[in-house]
């Protein structure tokens, strides 16, 4: 797989898991414990897809580690999120187990892209 193509399909990977919290989150009951921890969910998984793709418009090396670096952080933060809305029982583990594999791929990925970058 080819730089451009790479791109393309983790813009694509980290938006879609967006839009399938935001999904999830309207199926969820609303308490104000889930309506707190959902809400950061969405916070935290649309900023990994917006930083993404500020990060794929970077006009330095610096500034594409800087980004990238906001990616991994707000990834993690997002399978911090799904625990707790699985170790609560907000949710079945089932029901997250898709969000939680997604996240997972997706951090490992960026945070391996972000070391690869000369910060020179």
């Amino acid at each position: 797989m080819d730089k451009s193509e790479f791109i393309k399909q983790f813009k694509s990977r980290t938006k879609a898991l967006a839009v399938k919290i935001v999904l999830f989150y309207d199926e969820m009951p609303k308490t104000d414990a889930s309506r707190v921890m959902g809400r950061q969910l969405i916070r935290s998984v649309t900023s990994t897809a917006a930083n993404y793709r500020a990060a794929c418009i970077a006009r330095s090396s610096k500034e594409f580690y800087a980004k990238m670096s906001i990616v991994v952080e707000e990834a993690d933060e997002t399978l911090f999120w799904l625990e707790m809305i699985k170790d609560t029982g907000m949710a079945t583990e089932e029901k997250l187990k898709p969000f939680i594999k997604e996240a997972t791929e997706i951090a490992k990925v960026m945070s391996v892209a972000r070391k690869n970058v000369d910060r020179s």
